[in-house]
């Protein structure tokens, strides 16, 4: 297989489609390059946006976009469900094949005072490409958000990694890192309450919950935050309540799914959704997910109905697309949304 690297952009745009071609226009524009996936979501008013190809053209093109959206996307205008922080809200390089972490994190941080340098876009880097423990995780980098981005950058302890340490108000800032491949999953629930969501995110995300009395949250005798950890490992989770479709949603990245598969992430927030007495609904992938995923997601479910899961893989997926409910938001294309599938044709495309 030749050299790949994959580029995963979020986008803080998911409604107007014609921008989100603008940009994706501008990724397709670079040589070498192939367009894998785009999928925007309306309530979460963000565009997932995948491609991938030989690693310079993959950089070239992450630069081309983030310089495209800065110059469509105004922060001052917009408004999501989703967490961020400027109009390209994270920008994460994935190595596939012939390229190690090591040299994917060079590539980012390259990435990154290029796009502080030429764009004037305050950077933050995390995951892999972090410079300060604190700052591999996503979620800390954009504390606060969009709105108390102008407060927090006038923190000494929050000066961007690359470019300004001021405010910009039309591209907010940007994260850019170096990371392993994640699965974006959410759960439907039959509930509009964004606050059960929430409670069921807070019990089962890794870094788990604050408990409380009344409005304190409990501290130990030293005065620190008790803290009690969540049930799956590899989990970062939050609840959210989606306008369009009239339902809540927990809404997780697995970041690692041989620890927490997507299987398990699924039952427990069915389990701790019918202990609340409500149910689940269905749910969704955001973007790509490897295949190995969904056929474990078969094998499973066959053999919880007591069935045999020596079957073909193609039946695997269907049980798993089945039981999970992954045609309940919008029909789920097996030859469009499985990883190994779109990158055989990168790798035809190349090869």
């Amino acid at each position: 297989m030749p050299t790949l690297l994959e580029c995963v952009p979020n986008f803080s745009e998911g409604r107007d489609l014609s921008v989100i071609r603008r940009i994706t226009d501008r990724i397709e524009a670079v040589n070498g390059v192939l367009l894998l996936n785009v999928d925007p979501g309306q309530a979460a008013n963000r565009t997932v946006v995948t491609f991938a190809g030989p690693p310079d053209a993959v950089v070239e093109a992450a630069f081309a976009a983030i310089e495209k959206a800065a110059e469509l996307i105004d922060m001052r205008a917009q408004s999501g469900e989703h967490p961020r922080i400027g109009s390209t809200d994270v920008c994460p390089l994935i190595p596939i094949s012939g390229i190690s972490m090591e040299e994917t994190v060079a590539l980012a941080r390259s990435l990154a005072e290029r796009v502080g340098r030429e764009l004037d876009i305050p950077v933050y880097c995390y995951e892999n490409a972090a410079f300060v423990e604190e700052r591999k995780n996503l979620a800390v980098c954009r504390t606060g958000e969009y709105e108390r981005l102008v407060e927090r950058l006038r923190n000494p302890r929050w000066k961007p990694d690359f470019g300004p340490a001021r405010f910009n108000a039309r591209t907010g800032a940007t994260v850019i890192g170096a990371r392993d491949f994640l699965v974006a999953y959410n759960v439907n629930l039959n509930t509009t309450s964004a606050k059960l969501a929430g409670k069921i995110a807070a019990e089962i995300r890794e870094r788990g919950r604050l408990p409380k009395e009344g409005e304190d949250v409990i501290r130990d005798a030293e005065g620190k935050p008790l803290r009690i950890p969540g049930t799956l490992k590899s989990c970062k989770a939050i609840g959210w309540y989606i306008e369009d479709f009239g339902i809540a949603q927990v809404s997780m990245n697995l970041t690692d799914i041989s620890v927490t598969p997507l299987h398990i992430a699924f039952e427990e927030v069915r389990r701790k959704a019918e202990a609340l007495r409500f149910e689940v609904s269905g749910s969704e992938i955001v973007g790509l997910v490897p295949k190995k995923a969904l056929t474990a997601a078969g094998r499973y479910f066959l053999e919880k109905e007591g069935k045999s899961s020596d079957v073909p893989e193609a039946e695997l997926i269907e049980v798993a697309i089945r039981s999970m409910g992954l045609n309940d938001m919008k029909p789920f294309i097996p030859e469009e949304r499985i990883l190994e599938y779109r990158i055989a044709a990168v790798a035809e495309e190349f090869s």
